[in-house]
């Protein structure tokens, strides 16, 4: 366990310092909303009310997975009561918005995966490597900023998933 958390540390700093650069700064300064709640609550209900009927369904599995995955992080944080890595860790690059809850698991990421996954049943495989894409780098970003270790967001972006899954099997629209 100890090695698993001195990676865990080691992988943080490399993301949160060592491949620090203008343009990360402002490329993950925007894409780390992408994972917000005001950002993926919208981008659902405009789907569910806008887009076409073939997309209306995965835009249903995606805000109840967003919903349920949001509860189960809720919980996960409050029993499991991490400490973000720039409250225990020295030199840590912090982002604007300093967050007061636990770390563990990324809600961002957890969001964003909650939101991407049933779209992948939808589109083609080319479309669908981009919102995995989006998705990492929204991961990332949050280590990137120092909210989260990266073992947060591997945890965040797994349940954000099989939450989803779930939702997309056993829910039809």
């Amino acid at each position: 366990m100890q090695r698993l958390k001195q990676f865990d540390h080691a992988l943080f700093v490399w993301c949160n310092q060592r491949i620090s650069n203008g343009f990360l700064d402002r490329l993950l300064g925007w894409i780390t909303h992408m994972g917000g709640a005001t950002f993926t609550i919208l981008c659902t209900l405009i789907v569910i009310w806008f887009a076409p009927e073939d997309w209306r369904g995965a835009g249903k599995h995606s805000l109840i997975a967003l919903i349920v995955s949001h509860l189960i992080t809720t919980l996960i944080k409050k029993k499991v009561q991490r400490i973000r890595p720039f409250r225990i860790l020295e030199q840590v690059k912090l982002g604007n918005f300093p967050l007061k809850d636990y770390s563990f698991p990324s809600g961002h990421t957890t969001a964003i995966f909650a939101v991407v996954t049933p779209f992948l049943f939808l589109f083609p495989m080319p479309v669908s490597i981009l919102l995995i894409l989006l998705a990492l780098l929204v991961g990332l970003s949050r280590v990137y900023w120092g909210y989260h270790f990266p073992s947060d967001c591997v945890a965040g972006g797994t349940l954000g998933t099989v939450t989803a899954l779930l939702v997309v099997l056993f829910i039809d629209f």
